[in-house]
């Protein structure tokens, strides 16, 4: 339990052997500290800075200089309790009750959240949804926040944080419907596999994407997400066997290599070939922005086999160990965790045992596939859209400029609202097309919900960029610097387009979802 303290207390505490202060509420003892406080040419810094700020709330001092993650990383072992007292916290409680008709989830940020964790309303969710949102938060925010910046900065995360995402089950949640025999560990919430549904699934995928990092979403979930789904879905009991498990468990990574250097969108055009050889294939290709290639163990390959075009396509599952395949790891915008890798096969042997599914049948699979992909960006594009709101509004209420506060300018709100507005309409298209998913005949899917999706996809990723302009102007300078107050901002400006082109581009997305839309209009009756 917290132990409390008085304002009054924590302002005795002001020499270099007995250097207290507080922070948020929180009261820390940073006596042991204050030589190793660092200062930069460009940030105010040393021991002299908190020496100034000893016996005193430096909650505004630290919030203009620091990250939030800075307090995550290194609070916990400096604090020793709280501002106020037992008494002051109950009444606080009794308080918050005016206005609220169940129970509040999160920091209640305006529209920092989903509507439904803010007090509102929904058809969507129950108290299982309740219980996976409360496990997956409190990881994400113990686990992986406090070293997001670090781990972007060094372009990898630990070994041992998929194996700890493994065992939160978030990796078992990101790849669709998991057959019990394949689940290394429980599901979030412990939450029986027969009832984990759809809702769950986005849920975790928008609490991790909280992180505000796409090089983390997607090094825990990017290539898995889109490269085992194939193999559960299409692949034989072997190659199940063989992969699946391991991968769920954090212990193997696999990716899917289908974009080429000579084009993405356009995958029925794609040149790595496989020449039949009697007992085996013969791989040889390149493929490039393959996400988590750099330390994939497994490649779900697209593959010529056959004539050109649409039918000639096959899906081949290779591995590390097989000679003459290379990645290396590309220098990109951003998304720096999540090894995206430039892949070069070159007469690779892969045994037909490996093929998945059907030959020529690989461009049915891919579709199938899109999906589901396309929902993950949609999911991930929002909520970063959501972290710049999220970021900025908090920030606005602590600059001032001109003498009052950045949230008190008209011109400010106006930023927000139209940001508010475009996120909160995506997130709505998304539950709607997630209940589809949900009730819909699977087999009817990709053909009902595909254009719908595509569409939604390039308005999350319109949105996203949108959002991340808007907050990158509010926070200013701080918005253009790595790291600090605009960490998250910064990362994220120049993260958009890692969302906008992979999956399908914007401009065919929004094509796509128009043609596909009129057809199946047509097939169902639509008087055109």
């Amino acid at each position: 339990m917290s132990k409390f303290y008085t304002a009054e207390h924590v302002a005795t505490h002001t020499t270099a052997n007995d250097c207290w202060i507080i922070i948020d509420g929180g009261v820390y003892d940073v006596s042991s500290f204050l030589n190793e406080h660092p200062g930069k040419p460009w940030t105010p810094g040393g021991k002299k800075v908190l020496l100034k700020a000893a016996g005193t709330d430096a909650s505004q001092q630290f919030a203009s200089f620091h990250s939030p993650s800075v307090l995550q990383q290194y609070g916990p072992q400096f604090r020793i309790g709280t501002v106020g007292s037992d008494e002051e916290t109950e009444e606080e409680e009794e308080e918050k009750g005016l206005l609220t008709v169940g129970v509040p989830f999160g920091d209640m940020v305006p529209f920092g959240d989903p509507m439904w964790y803010q007090d509102w309303y929904s058809p969507f969710y129950n108290e299982s949804h309740r219980r996976v949102r409360k496990q997956i938060r409190a990881f994400v925010e113990k686990e992986i926040m406090p070293y997001t910046h670090v781990w972007d900065e060094a372009k990898e995360i630990p070994k041992e944080m998929f194996e700890k995402a493994a065992r939160a089950g978030i990796t078992a949640s990101c790849c669709g419907v998991i057959p019990q025999e394949y689940l290394p560990y429980p599901l979030p919430g412990n939450i029986p596999n027969e009832e984990f549904d759809s809702f769950h699934r986005v849920i975790v995928m928008d609490e991790v994407a909280r992180c505000g990092s796409g090089g983390i979403t997607w090094a825990l979930m990017g290539g898995l997400g889109i490269g085992l789904p194939p193999i559960l879905h299409f692949g034989s009991d072997a190659l199940k066997n063989k992969v699946v498990r391991d991968c769920l468990a954090g212990k193997k990574f696999i990716c899917l290599a289908i974009t080429e250097p000579s084009g993405g969108s356009d995958v029925a055009a794609l040149q790595t070939e496989a020449v039949d050889k009697g007992d085996h294939y013969l791989v040889n290709g390149e493929k490039k922005w393959i996400t988590n290639g750099v330390y994939a163990d497994y490649f779900t390959v697209a593959c010529r086999t056959g004539k050109p075009g649409f039918g000639g396509i096959s899906l081949l599952l290779l591995e590390r160990g097989m000679p003459g395949i290379a990645t290396r790891q590309m220098q990109c915008s951003g998304v720096w965790p999540s090894g995206t890798a430039y892949v070069t096969f070159e007469d690779v042997k892969v045994p037909k045992a490996n093929i998945i599914g059907e030959e020529n049948q690989g461009f049915k699979y891919i579709m199938y596939n899109f999906n589901s992909e396309r929902c993950g960006i949609v999911v991930q594009a929002n909520r970063f859209a959501r972290v710049c709101i999220e970021e900025s509004l908090k920030y606005a209420h602590r600059r001032k400029t001109f003498g009052k506060r950045l949230v008190d300018h008209p011109v400010i709100r106006n930023k927000f609202a139209h940001m508010i507005r475009q996120v909160e309409a995506t997130h709505a298209w998304l539950e709607i097309l997630t209940y589809q998913i949900e009730h819909m005949p699977e087999e009817i899917q990709p053909i009902r919900l595909g254009g719908h999706i595509a569409l939604c996809k390039a308005q999350a990723t319109q949105t996203f960029e949108y959002c991340a302009r808007e907050a990158a102007q509010i926070f200013g300078g701080l918005a253009y610097t790595r790291g600090g107050q605009g960490e998250k901002v910064e990362r994220l400006y120049r993260e958009v387009r890692a969302f906008a082109i992979p999956g399908g581009s914007e401009e065919i997305m929004l094509d796509l979802g128009v043609r596909q839309s009129i057809k199946v209009g047509a097939f169902m009756g639509a008087k055109l």
